[in-house]
């Protein structure tokens, strides 16, 4: 039987086909960048950069060569690593070398603080340590044939879902908490919305390790919806891939951090691409490539780009990171982990 259904107001259906056929994963090599500009002199210096899945291209492509652009950057090389935000979090932990880090969501930073290092002030700043931001979206299959525009549509119709596992991904408990708020917003209890995450979960038939292994799954043709950011479906777009996104009526504001680490082996290097990173030149880059502007006077200019979502709400909502982190994601009480576990899902 087939359910009529009216579209949503405020539910946007962006649709941008490409050419299909064209493999994304042709662009995601990881490699070191810099080193013409490195060996044509300047000031010098290096940078080891460790960030999470989805800046990769904004960096290589965009902001790194900008940068080197610039009398700031000019003669400094960058080296570049990215993965799972948790993942990349742990690398760091570990001894991988890292001067800049830039992770998808605050926990990964918070814990890099409490490991000595990380600065305790890296969130002074103008931005309060935020360098990009996004909102998470529901990317469909062109025509959108399971005529998806808001998180409801994918429970009513049954859609198998594509999105990362919160034990590896930041970009996944970005995902889940969008979900569970969207049913906040609209006046469900917290049970009612944790219920709501658990049917979720159990329609999605793939949990990657991060976003970006999670948008190449997508596109290899498996599932109907992919949750994620709304970058990295615009990035995906303009790459060929054959996708329409959504952008649900409730929606979470993803805001991701970078700081210069304490034991930077060249702080001012560093310091000097964070800083452009900020910029107006540097923002507008990151606009290039998806991301919101984290600067007013940025975001005004690319507000055709970017629509205002009338039930946008923040992760301050359920009393920051530090809480819902706690909460929901705790590898022994979270309320998600324990969805998952009880799914029989992979918890690492």
């Amino acid at each position: 039987m087939t359910k009529e259904k009216t579209k949503r107001p405020g539910a946007r259906l962006v649709a941008r086909i490409g050419i299909a056929g064209i493999a994304l994963a042709a662009t995601l090599g990881i490699a070191a960048c810099g080193d013409d500009e490195a060996d044509a002199g300047g000031g010098g210096g290096s940078v080891d950069l460790v960030a999470y899945s989805t800046p990769q291209q904004a960096f290589e492509e965009g902001l790194i060569p900008a940068f080197q652009d610039t009398s700031a950057g000019e003669g400094i090389d960058v080296s570049t690593s990215f993965g799972g935000s948790g993942d990349q979090r742990r690398a760091v932990e570990a001894g991988q070398p890292a001067d800049l880090v830039d992770f998808s969501l605050e926990p990964d930073m918070l814990a890099l603080v409490d490991a000595g290092l990380v600065p305790s002030d890296w969130n002074a700043g103008p931005t309060k340590g935020i360098i990009s931001s996004s909102v998470v979206t529901l990317s469909v299959r062109p025509g959108n044939p399971k005529d998806i525009h808001t998180w409801e549509d994918i429970v009513s119709s049954d859609a198998e879902v594509i999105t990362p596992n919160p034990a590896t991904s930041g970009g996944a408990k970005w995902n889940i908490m969008a979900a569970y708020g969207s049913q906040i917003k609209q006046g469900k209890s917290p049970e009612e919305a944790l219920a709501f995450v658990g049917q979720i979960l159990e329609q999605t038939s793939v949990l990657d390790d991060s976003a970006r292994d999670s948008l190449q799954t997508f596109s290899s043709g498996k599932g109907d919806v992919l949750i994620g950011y709304e970058n990295e479906a615009i990035q995906a777009q303009d790459e060929g891939l054959d996708l329409e996104y959504v952008i649900p009526d409730q929606t979470i504001l993803i805001e991701n951090p970078g700081a210069v680490t304490k034991d930077a082996q060249d702080p001012q290097a560093a310091k000097a691409l964070l800083d452009f990173v900020l910029t107006d030149e540097g923002q507008q880059i990151f606009a290039d490539y998806g991301y919101r502007p984290v600067t007013d006077s940025v975001l005004q200019q690319n507000t055709d780009k970017f629509p205002e979502v009338p039930g946008l709400f923040t992760i301050a909502d359920f009393g920051g990171w530090a809480q819902a982190d706690d909460e929901f994601f705790d590898d022994e009480t979270g309320k998600v982990t324990q969805i998952l576990r009880d799914q029989g899902a992979p918890l690492e």
